[in-house]
């Protein structure tokens, strides 16, 4: 009977993914990490992990809100802020966006969030030369594969510590490293604009979705082995949809191959280079 509380060994967990940031991080020579802190339950995670690898004073947390975001994404980054020790920015984004939000005024919402988390991005890089740290990802395993997020915007770092981690497996971890209790009850936001929730732009809940992810990718489900396992099959067809239309996303652009050693497929570093 396969377990879909989706379980996990926290200590052992927290243990493997404080030694990854950790040994990523000083192999590269440096000691520092940054990390855009959103309000949100995965940078909050990301963020401690970073912290009891590196010390507090090794991590900086930089609040990129806009204009419209909600007051309360701010107050639960600053929760966290406090609660660990780090130091922390808070960086406006309002007036780097607006002027290319002018030029279109029918822009949708999508554009404009995806405009919004690429320029996060500039900022998150410019403030990691600036702190000399390297910057740690955000995005777990849920929204990697269902392609919820925005390439070269969210999705982008150095190193990502949550990537092996399905929604409701971050919650877990995140009570037992006591996380603010109104960052992990609150509904799962990018903060994109006024209401926006995950889940309500996703047309399901993450407990849902993660129990048939992980039938279809951990266990290898088919899509009908999934709905012999009781799921629905419309449910699966739109995830299995999602899995592979958003292939590109979980990838480096391909390299088109015209010599024997080809970055990516013949020469892959690290590992031909030893280390």
């Amino acid at each position: 009977m396969v377990d879909l509380t989706l379980s996990i060994n926290t200590e052992l967990g927290h243990e493997i993914l404080t030694g990854f940031i950790k040994s990523e991080i000083t192999r590269v020579g440096m000691t520092r990490a940054v990390i855009a802190l959103s309000g949100g339950l995965d940078s909050a995670l990301s963020c401690a992990l970073a912290v009891d690898a590196l010390g507090a004073e090794n991590v900086l947390a930089v609040r990129l809100p806009y204009k419209a975001s909600s007051k309360d994404s701010l107050d639960h980054a600053q929760l966290l802020i406090d609660q660990l020790g780090v130091p922390s920015k808070t960086i406006e984004i309002t007036d780097m966006v607006e002027p290319l939000f002018k030029l279109d005024p029918q822009m949708s919402k999508m554009r404009m969030g995806n405009i919004m988390a690429r320029e996060r991005m500039i900022v998150i890089y410019d403030q990691s030369e600036v702190f000399k740290g390297l910057v740690i990802g955000t995005s777990n395993k849920t929204e990697i594969l269902l392609g919820y997020s925005t390439l070269f915007g969210d999705s982008a770092s150095a190193i990502n510590p949550l990537g092996d981690l399905y929604k409701t497996q971050v919650r877990q971890l995140s009570r037992a490293m006591n996380i603010p209790a109104p960052i992990i009850d609150k509904p799962p936001s990018a903060d994109l604009w006024e209401g926006q929730t995950d889940e309500g732009e996703l047309g399901f809940t993450y407990e849902e979705v993660d129990k048939l992810l992980y039938l279809l990718v951990d266990q290898r489900y088919s899509p009908q082995e999934a709905v012999e396992a009781g799921f629905d099959q419309k449910f699966v067809n739109a995830v299995t949809a999602r899995i592979r239309r958003f292939q590109f996303k979980r990838m480096q652009p391909p390299i088109a191959k015209i010599s024997n050693r080809t970055i990516g497929y013949d020469f892959l570093y690290l590992r031909d280079w030893g280390t």
